[in-house]
């Protein structure tokens, strides 16, 4: 059973330690594979492909709702960057109601979208774009070569370039206040996509840890990112930990964390 959001990043510490110094870690099996058809496997490839492509959200609309961590839409992040962008005064309630709808058309009139009110993946593209936050304060490591992943603690944000060129970025959160989240130059050393830690029974989806037992991962306890910490990881909704794995899982990784602790 999960019993806290600190099991995600104790259990991690454990094996991530064992398969750094050669051993092999313990996790659950795998389920078998099922058979799948033709066409379901075309569709698959299709959507692996779309959430690949530059500063990509699938599209939210109004009546969506972020009603578990199994079914995330989105809508809270919709909400906090519409907040940002300087369009939406409304509570950030994970709820695509009128207000939000509203935003959204007054934020597509000003950039030149199509006044629908639904946030299509065109909509997000600028969306992203425009609400990266702290660009002067990010490290200049982060545009490097090859791909970097940035996450500044204070603002609760990942921003993935890919040589320079922004590619994507996500709302997280790290460990908390006694178990932070450590800041400097980092890489990749070892991935886990089904993670689960034998000792606490606990689920880690998409690991892709860079610093001991601290990883980017997907949480099974996230609802906001602005609400709680992890005991060191960075959280990811499990969408988004879905995409930058197939973003980043076949390719080297450098990771940079910087900011106050938050």
């Amino acid at each position: 059973m999960l019993r806290s959001t600190a099991l995600l990043c104790s259990a991690g510490l454990v094996l991530a330690g064992v398969v750094a110094m050669g051993g092999t870690a313990s996790a659950a099996p795998a389920a078998t594979d099922v058979a799948a058809s033709p066409t379901s496997a075309t569709a698959r490839t299709a959507e692996a492909r779309k959430t690949t492509t530059r500063l990509y959200r699938a599209t939210t609309r109004p009546g969506d709702r972020d009603s578990s961590v199994h079914s995330i839409k989105h809508v809270r992040e919709l909400q906090y960057r519409l907040r940002w962008a300087g369009v939406f005064k409304g509570s950030v309630n994970g709820t695509y109601g009128p207000q939000t709808k509203k935003a959204v058309k007054k934020f597509q009139k000003r950039h030149g979208l199509k006044r629908s009110g639904v946030a299509t993946t065109a909509t997000w593209r600028v969306l992203l774009a425009k609400t990266v936050r702290g660009k002067a304060k990010m490290p200049k490591r982060c545009k490097s070569s090859g791909w970097n992943a940035c996450y500044d603690r204070s603002r609760h944000q990942v921003v993935l370039y890919k040589s320079g060129k922004l590619w994507n970025t996500w709302l997280v959160r790290g460990g908390a206040s006694y178990a932070k989240t450590r800041t400097g130059k980092f890489s990749v050393f070892w991935r886990s996509k089904d993670h689960v830690s034998s000792i606490y029974e606990a689920r880690m989806p998409y690991a892709q840890f860079f610093s001991g037992g601290q990883a980017l991962h997907a949480s099974y306890l996230m609802m906001d990112p602005f609400v709680g910490h992890s005991h060191g990881c960075v959280n990811f909704y499990i969408p988004d930990a879905k995409q930058l794995w197939a973003l980043t899982a076949k390719k080297p990784l450098k990771v940079t964390v910087y900011g106050a602790w938050d």
